[in-house]
Formats: structure tokens, C-alpha cells, sequence
């Protein structure tokens, strides 16, 4: 079936461009602590989208009715977001190491853990990707039930979509990665800085747009 492995292409294709904080938080992750602090950051955010897909998907009456809490999820994300943006403007450290492999942050399987579920829930509160889901879910729904086999159509499209995303999320990883052997500490700082400033700029965007 081509039309809905199109599509999905084209979905996950819309999805992966899409400028957030999520691609900020990516490449600051990859940069200050390597490539396994990427990918445990993506691993996050890629069990979002599939954990997303499914409820909409499965509960969609249970996902209309938290769309008419969408003020307050956004609200809930943009205090995450916020929060998330004073701490690395602030309060993040960078305790790096020399290696034969370059600098590299030192992290425990806790902060590991920590990345993992910093994506879930960085992808899970965020109302833009929240909304996403619904409407395209909504949309392949609609173009399934034309379809011969509706079902497989729509696992076509979504896994992948879900596939192309997670794929080209790990390619950013691997992209920013190679530039932690050309960083210093003070480079990290910045790098550190710059990310906790973004956040909290999409926070504060995001806040406002829940007042609205």
C-alpha cells in the first residue's frame, strides 16, 4: 500500500522539522554529554509519540474530553518548560572529564533514567504535539475507513511515520555528538546557557497562548 506509507513518510517528515524545544533539548544533551545522553533523551520522547498514537488511536473519547483541558495541560508544560529553562540557565553543572574520545560529561544510570523520562514528559506536555496527534489521528481515521483493510492502513502510516521520526531524531544525536571533541568547558557553558534560555522562552510563549 503506497498511499499510506506516503503518508506517513510526509507526517513524520512534518514532525521531525518541526522547531521546538525538544530539537533544542536534543542537541544540547548529545553536545554536553555525548551520544548515549542523546539517545536516552530520544528514547523519551520517541515512547511519547508511540504512548500518544495509541491513546488516540484507542481512548479517542477519552482524548476529546481532555481536549477541553487543553488550557490547563498547557499550562502544566509550560511550568515544565519553564522550570526545566531556570535549571540549566542556572543550576546546571558540567562536570567534564578528558578522554581518547574527547570531552564527555560524566553520567550515572540515574541521570541516564533522568534524560529518558526528561523527553517523555518534555514531548507529553507539550499542547503542539498533544494537538498533533489529535487532528493528523483524526484525519488517517477518516482516510482509513475508505480502505480496504483500515486497519492496516493506519498501522502503516503510523509506524512510519514513527520510524522516520525516531530515525532522524538518532541522526541529530549522532550530527551534534561529533562536535563535543571540538568543545571546552566554557563552550558547554554557553551551549548550557543558550538551551535554558530557549526553554524558557517556549515556556513563557507557551503560557501565554494558554491565557489567551
Amino acid at each position: 500500500m503506497v498511499a499510506p506509507l506516503i503518508k506517513g513518510l510526509v507526517l513524520g517528515l512534518i514532525l521531525s522539522i518541526s522547531v521546538g524545544p525538544i530539537i533544542f533539548a536534543i542537541i544540547k544533551h548529545s553536545i554536553n554529554s555525548g551520544r548515549r545522553a542523546g539517545l536516552s533523551f530520544v528514547a523519551g520522547v520517541s515512547t511519547s509519540d508511540i504512548s500518544l498514537v495509541l491513546f488516540c488511536n484507542f481512548f479517542t473519547g477519552l482524548f476529546a474530553a481532555a481536549l477541553e483541558h487543553k488550557n490547563k495541560i498547557a499550562l502544566g508544560g509550560s511550568v515544565f518548560l519553564i522550570g526545566l529553562g531556570i535549571y540549566t540557565l542556572l543550576f546546571k553543572k558540567v562536570s567534564i572529564t578528558e578522554n581518547t574520545n574527547g570531552i564527555q560529561e560524566k553520567l550515572s544510570w540515574q541521570k541516564y533514567v533522568g534524560l529518558y523520562l526528561s523527553g517523555f514528559f518534555m514531548n507529553t506536555l507539550n499542547p503542539g504535539v498533544f494537538l498533533f496527534w489529535f487532528a493528523w489521528t483524526a484525519a488517517i481515521v477518516a482516510d482509513a475507513a475508505a480502505a480496504s483493510n483500515p486497519a492496516n492502513y493506519k498501522a502503516i502510516v503510523f509506524v512510519t511515520c514513527l520510524v522516520f521520526v525516531l530515525a532522524s531524531d538518532i541522526v541529530k544525536v549522532i550530527l551534534s555528538e561529533k562536535l563535543r571533541p571540538k568543545l571546552n568547558t566554557k563552550n558547554l557553558h554557553l551551549i548550557n546557557q543558550i538551551a535554558g534560555v530557549i526553554l524558557i522562552g517556549f515556556g513563557v510563549f507557551l503560557f501565554y497562548g494558554a491565557l489567551k
